[in-house]
């Protein structure tokens, strides 16, 4: 599978990703190499890597918690600390092995230990592979909120090995897909009724899918690197989506999400919205909320979650001069930005959502 030209560093696929690794240890002259991970990568996925990883560097592995609840400055700082106790340098390579947590978390602070070490991704989920991982944004939650703490800085390179894939979990699987819908929702008609037709699925099917939809993020990506107009298109969903997740991630009687179950019902409730403001085919929405509800399920809300929700979007890092900015959809395929929404017209999403 080819390679991928993103903006100044290559992304690989399967086979490719470790010949292309060997040469770039072998030029790069690194002092030692430091492996992230955490708890369920170290035992399912390291071993793996450690097997295709070829070189006479010193290699130390650091481990942090699993789960997006660690994914903040505290982790971080100890990351930083043990990097220091082990003489890391600033020509030292930090390697990224895990899902978003892992790359989001291990890019921040690669990017800022000695004012910048090089980074590579390994994403090692479905999630991590087709958004995380791709486009150079690195960071950390602030409390429970999304991502609030972080820089854009670009890796050496992205690896990403299908095989990772069969350690994973149905439900993080489901959380991948959830954002390869998007880029079919929000890019490509075409590549939205590929990815809801998975009952037809092979695995090379997939291996394919999860290409186009990295070359999907990518383009967006390359054209607007510092997310100031086109890039916005990726948080289709992700403005109810991320202020779901972030309530749902501390509430004492509901279950938490994971980020592609909330962006799923982030972007059945921004569909609504479209056809409301947008004027979205009424078609095409039934057809939104019944491929999702069919994959994922109905997360229950009532009343007395909608205030709190709507609270926690004023964080969203899309909002600007006291404006909460909606990514819409005119159709599949034809996104609009920076759309105001009234609060009612919230509501009325999750109502349409529950019914």
């Amino acid at each position: 599978m080819n390679s991928i030209q993103a903006a100044n560093y290559l992304v690989h696929f399967n086979s490719n990703c470790y010949t292309n690794l060997q040469e770039h240890l072998a030029n790069s002259n690194y002092s030692k190499i430091f492996i992230l991970v955490d708890e369920h990568t170290h035992e399912f996925c390291l071993p793996y890597f450690m097997g295709n990883l070829q070189t006479e560097t010193s290699v130390e592995v650091i481990e942090i918690l699993a789960g997006e609840i660690h994914k903040n400055i505290e982790t971080c700082t100890g990351v930083w600390n043990v990097l220091s106790e082990l003489n890391a340098d600033r020509k030292s390579l930090l390697i990224n092995v895990g899902g978003g947590v892992v790359t989001d978390l291990g890019g921040f602070v690669a990017s800022t230990f000695k004012r910048g070490i090089s980074y590579i991704n390994v994403p090692t989920t479905l999630l991590s592979m087709v958004d995380a991982s791709v486009g150079g944004k690195t960071g950390v939650d602030l409390g429970t909120l999304k991502n609030q703490i972080g820089v854009i800085n670009i890796p050496e390179m992205v690896l990403i090995d299908t095989a990772f894939l069969n350690t994973l979990p149905a439900n993080e699987m489901r959380s991948g897909l959830a954002e390869m819908l998007k880029h079919g929702l929000i890019y490509e008609e075409a590549y939205w009724k590929k990815m809801i037709n998975l009952s037809n699925f092979t695995l090379e099917d997939l291996d394919k899918l999860i290409h186009d939809s990295v070359k999907i993020k990518n383009n967006v990506v390359t054209e607007d690197p510092k997310e100031n107009g086109l890039r916005k298109i990726l948080n289709f969903g992700h403005t109810l989506g991320h202020a779901i997740e972030s309530y749902l991630l501390t509430h004492e009687t509901k279950e938490a999400l994971l980020h592609g179950e909330a962006i799923a019902v982030g972007m059945v409730l921004a569909a609504y919205i479209s056809n409301k403001q947008e004027d979205f085919p009424e078609k095409k929405l039934a057809e939104i909320k019944q491929v999702i509800l069919d994959m994922y399920g109905k997360v229950s809300f009532d009343n007395s979650d909608y205030e709190s929700i709507i609270e926690l979007m004023k964080y969203d890092k899309k909002n600007s001069h006291g404006n909460i900015n909606f990514v819409l959809l005119s159709d599949i395929g034809t996104p609009v930005l920076d759309r105001i929404v009234p609060n009612e017209t919230i509501i009325e999403a999750f109502h349409y959502y529950n019914s």
